[in-house]
């Protein structure tokens, strides 16, 4: 499809007075002006949103960063196993406590009742319970006995001769009335004991 030539032109022709070139022109530069002046103030709009997604981008950055866990901070579940580590370590050691407690508390009553028994043996004389369970003058007699010595007693309840058996089996008496002098009396004791 082909336009005529002629019949463009006829068509400008009747648009002519229509058509004001001046106003035409103040018309586009207006336009072209404040297409710039959109242009411009989008440029700006679209530096300031580009900063702003920068400034953003970095808040993002420095939030993924620090939402991250840090080497030198253990994982979860290290952090679980250290927690249920330290749990048994704490029942351990307060068992160990308990047992300790209990054995302080039985090793108390026993220093008690050694201390009780301590006093007791503190006021306790065995030489005079001693004493009173042996009557000394029998003991003494016993002893000389022992050694082959066997006093003979008189009426008056002294000792007036002495019985010796010797070494040999032999039996001999001393008189103590005869008027020796008692390292006499000793020597001869000894000499009938050891013949």
């Amino acid at each position: 499809m082909s336009i005529d030539v002629q019949e463009a032109i006829k068509a400008i022709q009747e648009m002519l007075p229509i058509i004001d070139p001046e106003e035409d022109y103040l018309t586009i530069v207006a336009a072209e002006e404040k297409i710039a002046a959109s242009e411009a103030k989008r440029k700006k709009e679209l530096d300031d949103i580009h900063g702003n997604l920068k400034s953003l981008t970095r808040l993002l950055e420095s939030a993924r960063v620090s939402s991250t866990r840090p080497t030198s901070v253990p994982s979860a579940e290290a952090h679980a196993s250290a927690l249920n580590e330290l749990d048994r370590n704490r029942l351990a050691l307060a068992k160990a406590i308990s047992d300790a407690e209990g054995l302080v508390a039985s090793r108390e009553a026993e220093l008690t009742a050694l201390k009780e028994e301590a006093r007791r043996l503190e006021q306790y004389d065995p030489a005079a319970e001693h004493e009173k369970e042996l009557d000394g003058t029998a003991l003494r007699l016993q002893i000389y006995k022992g050694m082959g010595f066997e006093p003979i007693i008189d009426k008056d309840k002294s000792i007036s001769k002495m019985l010796v058996r010797s070494q040999s089996g032999d039996i001999h008496t001393v008189d103590f009335t005869t008027g020796k002098t008692d390292l006499e009396y000793t020597q001869l004791l000894w000499k009938l004991a050891s013949s």
